[in-house]
């Protein structure tokens, strides 16, 4: 009766939508389309890689045979590429976390470091304080390394002007001797991190209700109790993502590592994946095995990126609603 009433067509079920003018098109334009990007421009490239990664490419003849997983025993078998590797290893642990305390202990001195009574501030003059610590992100990283190394020179460089001003004779060769190449390296890479990530933080802790950190106060809570048990609980997605980036960065670091030390540092003190592997694919013209070390870093890289989630889950639990 129904049906013979609305000229024979059946009501749509629940759940479904009919296939409308405006709802094809925005299926075409907001689920289609990225999907298609997304496959050709970041999936097609990686299978490329995958694939060329198995074969003794020269990367100047379009004639090239297949190897199978050749290039990967023969990475593993290479001494200097095991180096590098634990070089990279290095810097994904030490840069993120040295860059991230330090830039937390600043942006909690200008949120929650001012007076202990009043309002709850910052340090006077902290506008000041973020613009100039910012100011490092804004140089290109190879303006930055060049820079650095200048300053770095063991004969005419800044730093060991200053330290014969005050009366230290011994000159030191900071990026030429290997004791103290990669530490003079990773001070470079913090000190040019440390202000984006202090302004990433800062907005975190603007976004904390001011009444919690006013109850914090009136209960009686520190600094240093503010910040560990108020301030990180917060802003605990905001420090996981940092720790991604700067540990992604640091597992390529090649404008860094090219710009102070192209030749990868005394007996490859400084040398990372990414410079190997230019090194192997432009100067060798070993591409398919070049490109087995991107794909090696590419693993690695999502090895790193699933190792800090998950620590972050087994430290911080889950947010209400199961929410990592």
């Amino acid at each position: 009766m129904t049906a013979a009433r609305t000229g024979g067509r059946k009501a749509p079920r629940l759940g479904q939508r009919r296939l409308t003018l405006d709802y094809v098109s925005f299926l075409l334009v907001f689920l289609v389309l990225p999907v298609a990007l997304f496959l050709v421009f970041v999936i097609s490239p990686f299978v490329q890689a995958v694939y060329y990664s198995m074969t003794n490419w020269t990367g100047f003849s379009p004639n090239m045979s297949f190897v199978g997983v050749d290039n990967f025993v023969k990475l593993f078998q290479d001494p200097t590429f095991l180096h590098a590797m634990a070089n990279n290893a290095l810097l994904a642990i030490v840069v993120p976390l040295i860059t991230i305390v330090i830039a937390l202990i600043f942006a909690s001195m200008i949120t929650v470091g001012g007076p202990s009574h009043g309002q709850v501030r910052g340090l006077t003059g902290s506008s000041f304080y973020r613009v100039v610590s910012f100011f490092p992100y804004v140089i290109p990283a190879i303006v930055i390394a060049i820079l650095w190394s200048m300053i770095y020179q063991p004969s005419n460089g800044l730093l060991n002007g200053v330290l014969r001003a005050l009366g230290m004779t011994d000159m030191v060769d900071w990026l030429g001797d290997q004791r103290t190449a990669m530490g003079a390296t990773i001070f470079v890479i913090v000190w040019s991190m440390v202000g984006f990530y202090m302004v990433l933080f800062i907005a975190a802790i603007k976004g904390i209700p001011a009444e919690t950190l006013e109850a914090a106060r009136i209960d009686g809570a520190g600094r240093f109790r503010t910040v560990v048990s108020i301030l990180l609980p917060q802003i605990r997605d905001n420090v996981q993502t940092a720790y991604i980036y700067l540990g992604i960065m640091a597992l390529d670091a090649f404008v860094y590592m090219a710009g102070l030390n192209a030749s990868g540092g005394p007996n490859n003190s400084t040398l990372v994946m990414s410079q190997y592997l230019f090194r192997t694919a432009f100067e060798k013209g070993q591409f398919g095995l070049a490109t087995a070390m991107g794909v090696v870093l590419a693993a690695v890289t999502l090895i790193f990126a699933g190792l800090v989630i998950g620590a972050f889950r087994l430290i911080g639990g889950k947010d209400e609603g199961g929410r990592a």
